[in-house]
């Protein structure tokens, strides 16, 4: 039948060729703006352009990665967003040639395991799809990342992930290394008797790479609490081992965490918080009636919306594939409560809520693009959907809006372009990714703690932590993990995370000796 048939191939070689070309091009162009000195030689067009000497010394040391991944333009654009904030450390005339080796290590995955996935169909069809792991980083701990299931899961989305996902876990304070996986089967269209098929199959060639010592993943897009504990459920299965916590996110019923849910959705809106009460100079009452445009509909996106609901916040978009829900009067808790219905009870799509809740319902539209008629100005921006969601038009839109703080739920969910006019556009906050949504992360190493002393905290015990946790992110974020050299003067927040996460694993590299 139509909805089983095999994946395709999709051709797409030809156009990621392409994007990376684009991608270089632009990042040439981006570096010669921040470059100290003026040039007047023309705009440059491949990588091998000399825009400044400053950014050719410090900067062609990427040059291996670039001719070894043309394929995979989405890791190269995480790898070169995080290098462009590094680009003073890079030039110190001390420390600048080890933080250049450090990075290209880090760069570098130290396993990347890939296998197949049969699982068979309700009709008794065998279907087979890909299923990777990509071990990053050990640096600072066990491997620790998400599983994503979705179609466009390739070796080279999961590589940005993880490499996101060493400098997120380090900025948490906890002993995490860096590490992503997932497979390319689209949970959509599959009944719950398919998903768990495929996700008992997926864990029984998974399950001999994990340990809570080595590798402990936990969920993403597509997987939640059923497909973690189908996954569970197997690993307990196949090895007799009972109560280690080699999954993270699983039900309070067999060594989850209270607030794992809610984590990252609740992170984000505390360090937004934290940004807007520093903006404003007060601490009481800062999202009181404050309009925040929220994409996405899973995890991050509702759990976001219900604390900014807690704290007198107005969430005024939500959306998903198809289309986007605007709540031109702020969302209720009864709308809210209709949403998570239809996603984590139902697994339906928004416009099956139309008439339902309070909004009105808009196909084939994200939040980022909605027709002028429909859309609505707001102040706070929280991407949760997917990754470059936010382009250069979108960027410039929410600042044309009024938006004046930007924290990001989902990962890397801006493009470059839309980066650079975040950038430029003198007070807006930009709370990146890797800051922004480290809270689910956290509190999986606090659940890794709990299963570790087989205890459960209490659910306040937890959200302090939380909360504490997300205070001493913002505030690496502010210095950047400066040690008194005084260059966390005038630092961007982006900056600021990309620093501290990067010198904290590199000097454990040296500590180590695998990098001197």
């Amino acid at each position: 039948m139509a909805r089983h048939q095999q994946p395709q191939n999709r051709r797409l070689l030809p156009f990621f060729l392409s994007d990376t070309r684009i991608l270089l091009t632009l990042l040439l162009l981006v570096w010669s703006s921040q470059a100290s000195s003026s040039s007047s030689s023309s705009a440059p067009t491949s990588i091998h352009s000399k825009p400044s000497e400053t950014t050719t010394a410090n900067l062609e040391f990427l040059q291996p990665l670039y001719k070894k991944y043309p394929h995979q333009p989405i890791f190269l654009q995480c790898v070169q967003e995080v290098a462009l904030s590094l680009l003073p450390l890079f030039s110190d005339d001390k420390e600048g040639q080890f933080y250049k080796r450090a990075f290209l290590a880090m760069a570098e995955p130290e396993r990347i395991i890939g296998f197949r996935v049969p699982w068979e169909d309700d009709d008794g069809n065998l279907q087979f799809n890909r299923g990777w792991r990509v071990e990053f980083s050990s640096v600072l701990g066990p491997y620790k990342g998400g599983l994503r299931f979705h179609p466009t899961v390739d070796e080279g989305v999961l590589k940005f992930l993880g490499f996101e996902q060493i400098f997120k876990n380090a900025l948490t304070g906890l002993p995490l290394g860096g590490g992503k996986g997932g497979s390319d089967f689209d949970p959509k269209g599959k009944t719950p008797q398919e998903i768990k098929r495929f996700c008992q199959s997926f864990m029984t060639e998974l399950h001999r790479y994990l340990h809570p010592s080595t590798d402990v993943p936990a969920g993403d897009i597509g997987v939640g609490g059923s497909e973690i504990g189908y996954m569970y459920g197997t690993y307990k299965r196949l090895t007799n081992r009972h109560g280690e916590g080699v999954l993270t996110g699983k039900s309070l019923a067999f060594g989850g965490s209270p607030f794992r849910p809610e984590a990252t959705g609740y992170g984000l809106v505390y360090i937004a918080k934290l940004a807007m009460e520093d903006r404003n100079n007060c601490q009481d009452g800062v999202l009181d009636g404050v309009k925040c445009k929220v994409s996405g509909s899973g995890n991050v996106a509702q759990y976001a919306s219900q604390k900014l609901l807690e704290l007198g916040g107005k969430v005024m978009t939500l959306s998903d594939s198809n289309g986007v829900l605007i709540f031109d009067n702020g969302m209720t808790h009864a709308d809210l409560q209709q949403v998570m219905d239809c996603k984590n009870v139902q697994r339906g799509r928004l416009s099956q809520l139309e008439g339902k809740v309070s909004g009105r319902y808009i196909p084939d539209s994200t939040v980022w693009n909605l027709p002028p008629h429909f859309n609505v100005a707001c102040e706070v921006a929280l991407p949760c959907a997917t990754q470059n969601e936010i382009d250069e038009s979108a960027a410039q839109r929410l600042v044309e809006e009024g938006v004046y703080l930007v924290a990001e739920g989902a990962n890397l969910p801006t493009t470059l372009h839309g980066q650079q006019v975040f950038r430029r556009q003198d007070g807006l906050v930009y709370i990146p990714a890797k800051a922004a949504n480290a809270g689910g992360v956290g509190v999986s190493g606090l659940e890794m703690s709990q299963n570790a002393q087989k205890l459960t905290w209490a659910p306040e015990e937890v959200d302090a932590k939380l909360q504490s946790m997300m205070k001493e992110i913002y505030q690496q974020c502010q210095t950047g993990g400066d040690t008194g050299s005084g260059d966390a003067r005038n630092l961007s927040l982006e900056e600021g995370a990309n620093r501290a996460g990067f010198r904290k694993v590199a000097h454990a590299m040296r500590e180590l000796g695998w990098v001197q």
